[in-house]
């Protein structure tokens, strides 16, 4: 690590700042997980091939739910199968030590980060959760566990009888959908913590971006409102991108270009220590 970063982190520490961890795609690349919009992200229907910005769309799941619900249990069946790697149990021990200075913001829809041992209260899931379904119809706001019963499936498979039956809201009956934020659908604060992510944003004296690229907009907000208020933020990815360069620009911020399951460790290392 660079050593007028880990002044700077030191400093932070010392100083008792609030610390917001934002992270997207490549925290989970590193565990396995094919990034969304990676090549493994397209599904094909018949003799057509969706993009992900068709496939995971509302349009999409009112003209063919079984063919997005098919899509998304193949996604939860690779989320299961990934593990959780050092840069999730660095995030961990961040909390643990920070306590209410921290806050850890994801788009990520794996519940990796849950399963590393990061809490609920600490952690805004801005997209959702694909381990997760809520009324289509919207007759509650609550959101379930996709029940047991109900399996991942492969590329070929189908969905049966018995998924259909367990994809229902236990309250109304309907269909069930995916609780992920879907591309033709707009953030929200009961569902994806819209408002949430932006107070912690103003609070916020360092921001750590972790492995995203900048293409969904709250992400865009939040590093926006560090920047501007004067916070510092560093950014770590293995390449270039707005993040970093928002960095950059700012007056005390660096772009840790590394894996993010050897810098956040070496991060914590630092913020944490006595």
């Amino acid at each position: 690590m660079d050593n007028e970063l880990r002044s700077l982190l030191q400093e932070i520490a010392k100083k008792h700042g609030k610390i917001t961890v934002l992270t997207g795609a490549g925290i989970s690349a590193e565990s396995g997980i094919p990034t969304f919009r990676g090549p493994d992200g397209y599904w094909t229907v018949g003799s057509t091939v969706y993009q992900p910005q068709e496939m995971s769309s509302f349009a999409m799941f009112s003209h063919a739910p079984d063919e997005v619900w098919k899509w998304f249990l193949y996604r939860m069946g690779v989320c299961r199968q990934a593990e959780p790697n050092p840069g999730h149990y660095a995030l961990v021990d961040m909390e643990h030590h920070l306590g209410e200075r921290f806050t850890l913001i994801t788009q990520n829809v794996d519940g990796l980060h849950l399963r590393a041992g990061n809490t609920l209260e600490r952690t805004l899931q801005i997209h959702g959760n694909v381990h997760h379904m809520r009324c289509s119809l919207e007759c509650t706001g609550e959101v379930y566990p996709i029940p047991e019963e109900v399996e991942p499936i492969s590329r070929e498979g189908q969905l049966t009888e018995n998924d259909r039956k367990f994809l229902c809201c236990p309250h109304c009956g309907a269909r069930s959908r995916p609780h992920v934020l879907l591309f033709d659908e707009s953030y929200n604060e009961e569902h994806y913590y819209f408002y949430s992510a932006l107070n912690a944003a103003k609070n916020t004296d360092l921001l750590i971006v972790v492995g995203t690229a900048g293409a969904t907009n709250l992400p865009n907000q939040v590093a926006g409102q560090v920047f501007r208020q004067g916070g510092v933020i560093v950014d770590v990815n293995i390449e270039m991108n707005p993040f970093a360069q928002l960095a950059q620009q700012s007056e005390r911020g660096f772009f840790y270009q590394a894996p993010s399951a050897s810098a956040l460790p070496a991060m914590a290392e630092v913020l944490i220590e006595d």
